[in-house]
């Protein structure tokens, strides 16, 4: 069973499983497929974070890391050198080193079965050929069409190879990236390699083609999201000295289950928290579409979300985290929850750990040092069904994409690739990509868990989910949407893990999130007791949850939250997959 935030993706990931390979096959063949068919959502020069579970060993979930960290020249006083007191959200100062394809391709190498020219045929095949552009890509170039311009010609050319933005429906192609994959595939099959050899004589021919690429490109200055000119750091060095990784998941319990996460690099662990925070609650209490239990659940997320911010980073020791998830810890920060919403920022302290500075707490972008804005890719995510990519300022957004796959023998992945939009920064010459953002979930605050460091990881918002029970994985979930990715997976769990509801119709009922916590990209703003709601929770919640203090905005009737799932039931042997029908373009297909 696969299902994907698009229909092309989830095709052939099945396909894939269709011809005899493994889910991990399936989801690299699905991954280079997203880089094409979804490019303002995802691509090459991004970012990814996976994780899994092996028939072999089903008990163990595995973090797949391709978040790549901040290169040598990444320095604060570099950023602050140039007049900026936050990261940019778009242009190449914002580019940490790209992750995603050393990641996907380390996951083929060694849980994979199958050649890496059979895996990148599809996406060759529709980068090649073309594909139907979607609407939410024309509306995202459209959106950024005069900063190409002005600034971005090389993007110009090739988004706009015509003059003007591609109307939905049209097919286009990407051409440059269709050749570099097949240069990859062709160089995996030299004489006398192994499978494995292969596919890293590969990930070689990656890291040095993008490298020399990028640093060449980015010495020239071009425009950033705060409206000036910068060049960027990255370095072919940089490039060819970094390596996907795996490491431990790291755990919590709720209700019975195992819930898996990555570490405090990511804000995956917030999930944790908040499903430990709720565990104190009868089940009748935690219903997501009642007063009561959206009160309790944006309650929780705050809490969590104020943890999160204060305390997480690459460097967070192991020992802080693992009392931030004790069930000591919850007991504790539960008593916070009353029965109106705060409107305060919250953090907990930790024993023996000095209390790190607040970050910046910014309603509005008002810092000195701006200049005009562009419109550029700053953040993720929009949460208008209409305009998903388009927030309610008109600043074209950056968002994600997922997929989820198991398959008959039991192995399980989830996986959320995003940065590298084609709004992130400009088109790299001879890639047809350009990199990603991500460094603007750092802090120019070298006293922050978050500063921006040469060689720490930003702290993602990419946080795929893995559910276990009994030592058996039975879910992978997960959804793009920035800070609201864990906070869009809350209810869906509650409505299956507590509520007993199908995964898709868990997936299909009304969601909401919480806005009451600065934000991860740039301008990084925040709307103190903000929540936002989808109208079909009905107006007697939202009334209730007006009278308790939440500052609510209502998002439409299908607008929060992209997510996808798969399940395996150990006892049946039964599969099963829901996507997400807001958007009308989650897919989930099986057999």
């Amino acid at each position: 069973m696969v299902a994907s935030t698009h229909w092309l993706v989830s095709a052939s990931a099945q396909a894939v499983l269709e011809r005899g390979g493994n889910a991990f096959d399936a989801a690299v063949a699905g991954a280079f497929v997203l880089h094409v068919v979804e490019p303002h959502l995802n691509g090459p020069g991004g970012d990814m974070v996976g994780i899994f579970a092996t028939a072999t060993d089903p008990g163990t979930p595995v973090v797949l890391c391709g978040q790549g960290p901040a290169p040598a020249g990444a320095t604060i006083e570099h950023y602050l050198a140039e007049g900026l007191d936050l990261v940019p959200g778009a242009g190449a100062l914002a580019a940490a080193i790209p992750g995603a394809v050393d990641a996907w391709l380390l996951l083929l190498r060694d849980h994979g079965t199958w050649s890496l020219p059979d895996i990148l045929a599809f996406a060759i095949d529709y980068a090649t050929h073309g594909h139907p552009v979607l609407a939410a890509v024309c509306r995202t170039i459209g959106g950024v069409a005069d900063l190409f311009r002005e600034s971005w010609t090389t993007s110009l050319a090739h988004w706009m190879p015509a003059g003007r933005v591609p109307l939905p429906g049209e097919v286009i192609y990407n051409h440059t990236y269709a050749e570099l994959l097949s240069r990859l595939a062709t160089s995996s099959q030299a004489s006398g390699l192994t499978r494995e050899q292969g596919i890293d004589a590969a990930r070689t021919l990656w890291r040095a083609e993008v490298g020399t690429k990028v640093e060449q490109f980015f010495r020239a200055p071009h425009r950033h999201s705060e409206g000036g000119d910068h060049a960027g750091v990255l370095q072919a060095t940089d490039i060819a000295a970094w390596q996907a990784t795996y490491e431990p998941a790291v755990i919590g319990t709720f209700r019975g289950y195992t819930i898996a996460k990555q570490g405090p690099w990511g804000q995956g662990p917030v999930l944790i928290q908040m499903l430990k925070l709720l565990e104190g609650y009868d089940d009748a209490q935690l219903d997501p579409s009642t007063e009561i239990g959206a009160h309790l659940i944006l309650e929780a997320e705050k809490l969590a979300l104020a943890d999160r911010d204060t305390w997480y980073g690459d460097a967070m020791p192991p020992e802080a985290l693992a009392y931030l998830l004790s069930a000591e810890y919850a007991a504790q920060r539960r008593e916070l929850i009353g029965e109106t919403a705060s409107h305060e920022f919250r953090p907990g302290e930790i024993p023996g750990f000095p209390m790190p500075p607040y970050p910046v707490l910014r309603e509005s972008y008002d810092a000195p040092s701006v200049r005009k804005p562009v419109a550029a890719g700053i953040g993720e995510p929009s949460v208008r069904v209409d305009a998903l990519e388009v927030d309610s300022s008109g600043r074209t957004r950056g968002d994600t994409c997922h997929i989820d796959v198991v398959d008959a023998q039991g192995n399980m992945i989830s996986a959320t690739p995003s940065g590298g939009w084609l709004q992130s920064s400009p088109t790299v010459p001879g890639l047809g990509f350009c990199m990603g953002s991500r460094l603007q979930m750092n802090w120019l605050d070298p006293a922050s868990p978050s500063a921006l460091t040469p060689g720490k990881r930003p702290r993602t918002t990419l946080t795929p989910t893995l559910v276990l029970k009994d030592g058996h994985p039975v879910m992978a979930l997960g959804s793009p949407g920035g800070d609201q990715q864990d906070q869009w997976q809350l209810p869906l769990l509650l409505r299956v893990l507590v509520g007993g509801l199908s995964p898709q119709q868990a997936i299909d009922a009304p969601n909401l999130h919480s806005d009451s916590a600065p934000g991860s990209f740039w301008p990084r703003t925040w709307t103190p007791g903000g929540s936002s709601v989808e109208n079909r929770i009905g107006d007697a919640v939202i009334a209730g949850l007006e009278r308790r203090g939440h500052v609510i905005t209502r998002s439409g009737d299908w607008a929060l939250g992209r997510l996808s799932c798969v399940t395996s039931d150990p006892e049946t042997g039964l599969l099963g997959a829901a996507a997400n029908p807001r958007g009308a373009q989650g897919y989930a297909v099986g057999r």
